[in-house]
């Protein structure tokens, strides 16, 4: 290790305490007001980038750009598996190494990565990072996580769990999408993070969406729109975190996922203005801080077959001059193989940078050195003028300094406790999560209705896609008084799970069956396995009732005497909600956001859609 790397490691551990950090109860040592840096005499976001600017060494600005992932709890102790994967990965053992050796100007935190174990953790693996990046008067790290909530949450319980996008959507309410963004800031900022990778402004038209689905609040542009710039308030007016609108120009129409492969959308440029643009615009106009590129193809915006991430076209002459955008830009995950199918690593972040990127996110491991120095190369040979240097390093300057960031980098990790998970936040999440729940249909076979059942002496057979809200939604209901045996099914039931569930459904008083994207009768399950064993279970003539806890348009596929509750969302805050509706305690409140088409593409349950009871 050479002498500055030795020295600033010594202190980031000297300043977070870092060695006591692993232990939630241990006694925690706090960092020193501004400790690491000196404080900013400036009066400006424009001044102090300027000030910055001018004391950047060319390997500095470029560091600045990059946003990545380091493996470990802690930034300066690690175990040797987590030693060995950083070196293959950078080159050097600890995270704070790998922040110190590429002048990083963030890093992002995800549970593969070892970065999220506990709240007090976390914290404490912030603090480490940021007296690296702030030893000697350096600029504070941009702390990022894709806490979107729903089905891509980064930091688990007691960290307050929220349905997601969708569900958010069903429950009609902008003020409820913007507590739940408010709270969601008000944790990640407790444990260090300052800037969050949502909320998805995708408008999800294409039911076949393998990745974006429930991620998005709804089909219609407007509707999307309106629960986009609430959650963007939420998360930057009320706690001050960073939000990032993705992905544009929109990843809504596609069949593909882009971490596997090459989206195509074909929208005309007429449809992008009208289904795409819409909440991206009102993002925009709402002060967006950030916006995150999509690596796919739209012949209509840029007929070259280049992904949006790598387009001038798209970039610079739609987002930013078209749009009017001048915020900052990131890329989605360069590991993704979308990406990774059109350019080498020594071509990818120089074409983004040119394209009007300002932030590269998540180089594939091994590959941070190339990047890197691909850039510095670029500047060198004259290909990116260091002016185009200075703008993006600009704008990530001013974004830290608007955020509070450079005037406070750390957070008090013995407060942690008290603001992550705390018995309001668990409130509000449940107030908030109750009238999501969306009721399509309830009715059995004798046309009577099949819920609400009187909790107290009922015997529940619930068998499950997803063993997890399986459990979850048991546990709920036997808090109310039912009797229930869990099958654990998958999302690939197999004909022993399947006669399990029929043989169950004469011996209880109701089967519930948690479906997972039963829909899918794609590659992944060609003989739709899910919907035999409701369709099986059905016919048995005992009351059912599906809880779809991934996309609602599973009920298209399902018999019609079956109920059928769509909860957006496997947390379990909505198996809580989901058991309250099916023991009267609650009505479902919740109305579809999406178009539900049915096997012949007309509209089987339009927007607005929903029973109550």
């Amino acid at each position: 290790m050479s002498p500055i790397h030795r020295r600033r490691v010594l202190r980031s551990f000297a300043v977070a305490g870092a060695a006591l950090l692993a232990s939630p109860g241990a006694v925690l040592a706090e960092p020193a007001p501004n400790a690491g840096t000196a404080p900013s005499a400036a009066d400006s976001a424009a001044e102090y980038a300027a000030d910055q600017l001018a004391r950047m060494t060319l390997e500095e600005k470029v560091g600045q750009l990059f946003v990545t992932h380091v493996y470990g709890t802690d930034a300066t102790t690690v175990t040797p598996a987590e030693a060995a994967l950083n070196q293959a990965a950078y080159g050097v053992d600890t995270p704070a190494e790998v922040v110190d050796k590429y002048h990083l100007g963030g890093v992002i935190y995800f549970a593969w990565s070892g970065n999220v174990s506990n709240p007090r953790q976390v914290a404490g693996l912030s603090n480490g990072l940021q007296a690296t990046a702030t030893d000697d008067g350096g600029p504070p790290l941009l702390i990022s996580a894709d806490q979107e909530t729903g089905i891509v949450a980064r930091m688990p319980a007691p960290a307050t769990q929220f349905p997601g996008a969708q569900a958010l959507a069903a429950g009609g309410s902008t003020n409820a999408a913007r507590e739940a963004a408010r709270i969601t800031a008000r944790e990640l900022r407790a444990v260090g993070i300052n800037q969050n990778f949502a909320p998805v402004a995708d408008v999800n038209v294409n039911p076949d969406n393998p990745v974006i689905g429930v991620r998005s609040f709804s089909s219609d542009p407007q509707l999307a729109a309106d629960f986009v710039v609430a959650q963007v308030a939420g998360y930057q007016r009320g706690e001050g975190v960073a939000a990032a609108a993705k992905h544009f120009p929109g990843h809504g129409d596609t069949t593909t996922d882009s971490h596997y492969g090459v989206p195509e959308i074909d929208h005309t440029r007429q449809e992008w203005e009208t289904i795409d643009v819409p909440p991206f615009q009102a993002a925009i106009d709402a002060g967006i801080d950030v916006i995150m590129t999509a690596h796919i193809v739209v012949d209509s915006l840029d007929p070259s077959g280049i992904p949006a991430t790598l387009s001038r076209p798209i970039i610079t002459d739609l987002l930013r001059g078209e749009l009017g955008y001048d915020g900052v830009v990131i890329t989605d995950a360069l590991n993704m193989d979308a990406i990774r199918e059109h350019f080498g690593p020594d071509r990818v972040p120089v074409l983004a940078l040119l394209a009007g990127v300002d932030q590269l996110l998540v180089p594939e491991d091994g590959e941070m050195d190339v990047m890197y120095q691909a850039v510095l190369n670029a500047v060198r040979s004259g290909e990116i003028s260091e002016q185009r240097l200075d703008e993006s390093v600009t704008r990530v300057l001013e974004l830290k300094w608007r955020r509070g960031i450079v005037e406070d980098p750390f957070v008090k990790v013995a407060a942690v406790d008290r603001v992550v998970g705390n018995r309001a936040h668990r409130i509000a999440a449940e107030r908030i999560t109750d009238p999501t729940v969306t009721a399509l249909r309830n009715t059995g076979g004798d046309g009577a209705p099949i819920l609400p059942v009187t909790a107290e002496g009922t015997s529940v057979s619930v068998v499950t896609a997803n063993t997890a809200a399986g459990n979850d939604l048991a546990a709920a209901l036997r808090e109310r008084g039912a009797t229930v045996d869990v099958i654990a099914s998958g999302t690939r039931p197999s004909d022993a799970s399947i006669a399990a569930a029929v043989q169950a459904a004469g011996s209880h008083d109701l089967t519930v069956v948690v479906t997972s994207n039963a829909a899918d009768t794609t590659a992944t399950d060609p003989q739709g396995r899910q919907q035999r064993l409701v369709r099986e279970v059905t016919a048995t003539g005992a009351p059912v009732t599906a809880v779809a806890v991934r996309n609602p348009y599973d009920v298209a596929y399902l018999p019609e005497s079956a109920g059928f509750l769509a909860a957006y969302s496997s947390t379990t805050v909505s198996m809580r909600s989901v058991a309250k509706i099916i023991t009267g305690e609650i009505s479902p409140a919740g109305r579809l956001p999406v178009d539900v088409p049915a096997a012949d593409a007309s509209v089987l349950y339009p927007i607005g859609t929903g029973l109550a009871w």
